[in-house]
């Protein structure tokens, strides 16, 4: 197996397990009353906190919603996108390497 492999194997998941988290960050905004640190809230809000703090400071809320959750949803989609798409870098480093 070479690197461009291992690279998709481990960044196909981590990609959309963290689109899924901010999914879930998205509609727990929805919620205000919810405790992000208590079980099970946590396994979401600790591995997407420190890429939303940074953008809270940037990015205001829009009429009292915070929509930094949606911003990294977008990128980390267009991350997918680029690196793991059917056109991704990634993939076509592969077929490459392959033929």
């Amino acid at each position: 197996m070479d690197i461009v492999a291992i690279a998709s194997w481990v960044l196909g998941p981590f990609l959309a397990i963290m689109t899924l988290f901010f999914i879930f960050r998205i509609v727990l905004t929805w919620y205000p009353q919810v405790n992000l640190m208590q079980f099970p809230f946590n396994i979401v809000a600790i591995p997407t906190e420190p890429f939303l703090a940074p953008v809270r400071k940037i990015v205001p809320p829009l009429g009292g919603v915070d929509i930094s959750p949606i911003i990294w949803v977008g990128i980390f989609s267009l991350l997918r996108e680029v690196l793991l798409g059917q056109q991704g870098l990634l993939v076509m480093m592969a077929r490459q390497n392959i033929g």
